[in-house]
């Protein structure tokens, strides 16, 4: 791809870069810590271990490693606390509606790869009306390999018929920018996202950034034909 060259699709990541989940993800963090007589975690502190799914809120808030005795029971609890509060909290990024919208106008599909499993992704699509305007959903489920190999990318790519170089994939993880390079995807990274400390984006190598979702557009319209 040029710098000017065709654009086909948009792919975004769920969490952390099309929505803020983490609202909900504390939520039960703390419900499950009160089951347990511990005290509330702080919000910035959960918000920003989200993107790495389940286990590594376990590991934060109970210092507990996957294989310790008691986490996958831990685990376990979490899901089913998420599983009920799913999208209660939940919203799109400041700005990400908009960018939808003008995809929508341009008539430039756009969909969502991520690492959640269908079961949490689905609903919360379905809660939010994004369900019927989302071109294509792969999840964990769809694929023997997850992020950062780049099957999840590919798939979708195959399911909407466009081709991986002429696609953008946006995320807020060095697994999502990893898993785009390995697909042969231009890569944006959502610096609004749930970026980790202790991981800074600029040694990521992604081919853009963005510090919030209203500078999308712009960098799809002066980069990229349609």
């Amino acid at each position: 791809m040029t710098a000017t060259s065709p654009l086909q699709a948009v792919l975004f990541d769920l969490d952390g870069t099309l929505l803020d989940t983490a609202p909900d993800f504390a939520i039960v963090v703390n419900q499950l810590r009160q089951r347990y007589g511990k005290t509330a975690l702080d919000y910035h502190t959960i918000r920003a271990t989200v993107s790495q799914g389940a286990s590594a809120l376990i590991t934060l808030a109970f210092q507990l490693q996957q294989g310790d005795e008691g986490f996958e029971t831990l685990r376990q609890e979490l899901l089913h606390l998420y599983s009920q509060h799913l999208a209660v909290e939940t919203v799109l990024f400041p700005g990400i509606s908009d960018v939808l919208d003008w995809l929508d106008r341009k008539q430039l599909p756009w969909g969502i790869v991520t690492n959640k499993p269908r079961l949490y992704a689905e609903p919360i699509l379905e809660s939010l009306q994004l369900n019927t305007r989302c071109h294509v959903l792969v999840c964990p489920d769809d694929v023997t390999h997850t992020k950062p190999n780049p099957e999840s990318l590919l798939l979708a790519c195959k399911k909407i018929q466009c081709a991986a170089n002429h696609t953008v994939y946006l995320g807020d993880h060095r697994r999502d920018i990893e898993a785009g390079h390995n697909a042969g995807m231009k890569t944006i990274v959502a610096n609004y996202g749930y970026i980790e400390p202790n991981d800074p984006t600029k040694n990521w190598q992604a081919d853009f950034y963005v510090d919030h979702a209203r500078d999308i557009k712009p960098l799809l319209a002066l980069h990229f034909t349609y």
